[in-house]
């Protein structure tokens, strides 16, 4: 585990930033936009005061009375405190407008000057609260801001729910905080105004936690130690920075197996509970603190005669949580056990260990445990420890396997066989598995500095390229160094060819190159037997090949699929498995497709293959978007995203098929947002395949969106881009027919019949059937843009047979779309029907509300109809039918609407139409007609 040293808080950093509250901050804001009131509650250190502090910083503005207090507990006892904090300082502005038995009451309470007293001066103190608020507000809204209500002197408390109860529409407001467990909150609820929302601050997750420690300063973290952060604080933001504070105060970072360090500051919160015990019933729980499933059962295996009474004792001082029905002993939070253990002295720590390592059933955790009980290097327990990592390796549990790796390298002496590096080398590989990549090249980079073994260098070096995920530029300086130290060894080169190929396709963009590369590499473990990587090398071949249209691809498929199988590789993100699923995908077999990415998805999850993982969630997200499944492939392509956010593996693509989903399923405006990042990530990674399906997710959203101008600047670069890198296939991006469908909606339709032309080329040599459909799809609208409208409608008809036959249903629903736009004659709103039927399946939201925008123009009476085409003889096709449509009076929301463009082509269509014709605005048009008339 690394730790950067160098943690210190950024002057940009706000503690009042609001970091994975998002939602619950949205509903906070438009229910105070609303004019009501809001309760924030939940434990101690969630982040109550934080979301308090950032609401009341946006809604407290200038035209706000902002009336605060903050009680603590030590004040509590203080009659009063909280109603002067209140209104102290503006008692003078309104105590000439209350009657006077109701200003003697306040004044004596607010400065203590006299005897009031709730039960002296009750009814007048009440209603000189009810008063004074009433006053404020006749001059303006009122935010009241109450933190930490828990304590509130009660006579404050009191006279501020009375209040509350009875204001009705005057505008004065609640912003409240208080700390509670579970559901206990009704009280502070009754006290507030009755259209108060209630909003219950829970855990944040473990990307909101790592989110929270870079905004705060401590950047750098493993995701390992992240993940740790996040299990013992269990997602509260205020354990989770004292915690990340206190690693960075740690001289040296813990070593393998060892609990994170607890500071001072959170040990108080938890451990003034244990004075109540005796000293055997703290030993009994330092002996629960060390295991990891700990029960009755156990605790007495180790020894602990008395457990029973010992742990009843713990619940009742809510050390630990009650669970009559099952046999679990469970700590009411991790941090008491992490405190707990972290007080022990290292000689009790280890007495426990010792216990546990002969007590546990598990050999994994019995192996865990002796290690832990060890002190110094023992052959004995290193094979212990190799022997559970290898058990954990075969039940999916990677990154248990690599943690005990490292503890056995810490055991094994310097001389032994396998040395303590080769273990080490052997658990960054579970490390990588697990999606723990720092802590792999951390260590890989460790080793370097040692190893003079020309293998072990090789591996070590194949793991800091593997970490380097998309990123491989920024480790190009590392491909000559593994090279010299391979030398002319055939197993060693296999490996080195074999990332560079990944650095052909990545970094230079050029397939041809990341194809030879691969075959070499493919070539070199064949001669030297090694199985894994020639699999891994024909599978990336196969990949390549497919995506490059290259007649070779089912052939190099069928021998990546060949007996003997590696059973990791066959179902790796880039084995054999996934080589067959694009192959599937792109061949228009999409039930095969998904069958077939189920079942990868299955197996990795079995085997606990996080990357892998990562991957097949967004291909089968990716499969269910081309099946018309939006709302299906929306939630998988947001649970990729959560995965690959979480773990650091495949932001890039996951950003992508979300954006796709966005636009598909979801928020237009947000799939822009997600590609605009991708495109952002792949070129500072210099990632130049990702570049190009970044920039088809913003082409396509913005299509969708309805710039089509931005969609055809998008969709150039990706024809510009996929050229260079030989891309011949249509089916690898499918991005074809939005191009050629931008182009239309601009009037650049000779460009748009060349797209389609030179892409049917490709896509009739290799069989896309449903790329030619698409292609049919926007050729229509080529057609119809030139006025051949029943041809367009025939040729759109074909395409949506076609492509509800092959499976395609949300394209299919397009096709049908744009049948219902140029149909022949002005359409009336039941000719949409079909389009609305078939978005409505797909649960395709943002192309149904295009198709209600359209039926709702299409109601539109337009004027008589003019002679359009006389005196425009000079325009293009889509310029005359743009002026035709002014002409009858037509608003350029409803020419876009009638034309399936947008309205930004609608306006730069009529800026070259006033240019051609000699004339300044749409008002000449009409003009012109009008002269028409009356010729």
């Amino acid at each position: 585990m690394t730790v950067r040293r160098d943690f210190k808080e950024p002057a940009r950093c706000r503690p009042d930033q609001v970091i994975g509250r998002e939602e619950l901050f949205g509903a906070a804001r438009e229910q105070l936009a609303r004019g009501g009131s809001v309760l924030l509650h939940g434990p101690a250190g969630i982040g109550k005061s934080t979301v308090l502090r950032a609401l009341a910083s946006e809604y407290g503005t200038a035209d706000h009375t902002v009336l605060r207090c903050s009680a603590t507990e030590s004040e509590s006892h203080l009659p009063f405190l909280a109603l002067a904090d209140l209104l102290g300082l503006v008692l003078d502005e309104v105590s000439d407008l209350l009657p006077t038995a109701q200003r003697t009451a306040l004044e004596s309470a607010l400065t203590g000057r006299g005897e009031s007293t709730l039960q002296q001066d009750g009814l007048a103190l009440r209603l000189a609260v009810l008063s004074t608020l009433r006053a404020l507000a006749a001059k303006g809204p009122v935010l009241v801001v109450a933190d930490d209500l828990q304590w509130l002197d009660s006579a404050s408390a009191e006279l501020l729910g009375f209040a509350a109860r009875r204001l009705g529409d005057t505008p004065v407001q609640l912003l409240c905080a208080v700390r509670t467990e579970g559901q206990e909150y009704d009280r502070h609820l009754r006290a507030s105004p009755p259209d108060t929302l209630a909003v219950r601050l829970g855990a944040l997750s473990r990307a909101q936690v790592s989110a929270l420690l870079d905004d705060r300063g401590y950047t750098g973290l493993p995701r390992s130690t992240v993940r740790d952060i996040h299990r013992t604080s269990a997602g509260n933001p205020l354990f989770a920075l004292e915690l990340g504070r206190a690693l960075a105060e740690m001289p040296a970072p813990p070593r393998p197996g060892e609990p994170l360090p607890v500071p001072t500051s959170l040990r108080a919160l938890v451990l003034n509970r244990l004075e109540a015990l005796s000293d055997e019933a703290r030993r009994t729980l330092l002996v629960a603190s060390a295991g990891a499933r700990p029960t009755l059962a156990l605790l007495h295996a180790a020894g602990r005669e008395n457990a029973e009474a010992e742990t009843a004792r713990a619940a009742e001082l809510g050390l630990l949580a009650t669970d009559p029905e099952g046999p679990a002993v469970r700590f009411a939070h991790p941090l008491i056990s992490a405190a707990l253990y972290a007080e022990a002295p290292a000689q009790e720590r280890r007495a426990a260990h010792a216990a546990l390592s002969t007590a546990a059933s598990d050999p994994i955790e019995r192996a865990r445990h002796l290690a832990l009980a060890t002190t110094g290097t023992d052959p004995e327990t290193a094979a212990r420890l190799s022997e559970a990592a290898a058990v954990a390796r075969d039940r999916g549990a990677p990154s248990a396997a690599a943690s005990l790796g490292l503890l056995a390298a810490l055991h094994t002496p310097a001389d032994g066989d396998p040395g303590p590096d080769e273990r080490r080398l052997q658990a960054t590989e579970d490390a990588i598995t697990a999606g723990e990549v720092d802590l792999a090249r951390d260590i890989a980079r460790e080793v370097l500095t040692r190893a003079t073994d020309p293998g072990q260098r090789v591996r070590a070096w194949m793991v800091v390229i593997e970490a380097a995920g998309q990123a491989l530029g920024e480790v190009d300086t590392v491909y000559p160094q593994v090279l010299a130290d391979a030398g002319d060894d055939p197993r060693l080169l296999a490996l080195v060819h074999y990332q560079l190929a990944w650095r052909g396709l990545v970094v230079e963009g050029d397939f041809a190159k990341g194809r030879e590369e691969a075959a070499h590499a493919a070539e070199l473990a064949a001669k030297a037997g090694d199985r894994r990587t020639e699999l891994l090398a024909l599978s990336f071949q196969a990949q390549t090949e497919t995506l490059m249209g290259h007649p070779d691809s089912p052939t190099t498929i069928l021998r990546a699929l060949k007996e003997p199988q590696d059973p990791q590789v066959a179902c790796h993100h880039n084995g054999a498995g996934m080589a067959r699923y694009r192959w599937l995908i792109m061949s228009d077999e999409l039930p095969e497709a998904r069958s077939t990415v189920s079942g990868l998805l299955r197996e990795v999850r079995r085997r606990g293959m996080v990357e892998s993982e990562v991957h097949f969630v967004r291909l089968l997200a990716e499969t269910e978007l081309r099946t018309g499944h939006c709302g299906r492939a929306l939630d998988l392509a947001r649970e990729s995203m959560r995965l690959a956010r979480d773990s650091g593996i495949g932001e890039i693509a996951s950003a992508v098929l979300l954006s796709l989903a966005e636009a598909a399923g979801g928020a237009p405006e947000r799939a822009l947002e997600l590609s605009r990042e991708a495109v952002e990530l792949a070129e500072r990674a210099g990632d130049q395949m990702y570049i190009s399906r970044a920039l088809t997710a913003l082409g396509h959203a913005q299509l969708v969106a309805g710039d089509a101008e931005g969609a055809a600047g998008s969709l150039r670069r990706v024809r510009e881009l996929e050229n260079g890198f030989g891309i011949t296939d249509p089916a690898r991006g499918r991005w074809h027919g939005d191009l050629a469908e931008a182009l239309v909606r601009t009037g650049e339709l000779d460009e748009a019949q060349q797209v389609v032309d030179e892409t049917r080329a490709h896509a009739l040599r290799l069989g896309r059937e449903s790329m030619l459909a698409v292609l049919d799809r926007a050729e229509a609208l080529v057609r119809a843009a030139h006025g051949e409208h029943d041809a367009a409608l025939a040729q759109l008809t074909s395409a949506q047979d076609r492509l509800a036959k092959l499976g395609y249903g949300l394209e299919a629903a397009r096709a049908a779309f744009a049948q219902a736009a140029l149909h022949t004659g002005r359409p009336g709103p039941a000719s949409y029907d079909e389009a609305a039927r078939l978005f409505r399946r797909c649960r395709a939201l943002p192309w149904l509300r295009q198709v209600e925008a359209a039926t709702a123009a299409s109601r539109v009476e337009p004027n008589p109809p003019t002679p359009a085409s006389e005196g425009l003889e000079g325009l293009a096709s889509m310029e005359r039918q743009v002026a035709a449509l002014v002409m009858e009076g037509a608003t350029n929301r409803e020419i876009a609407a009638r034309l399936f463009i947008s309205v930004k082509t609608v306006e730069a269509t009529l800026t070259r139409v006033y240019r051609k014709l000699g004339i300044r605005s749409r008002v000449d048009i009409v003009r012109l007609a009008a002269g028409r008339r009356t010729k």
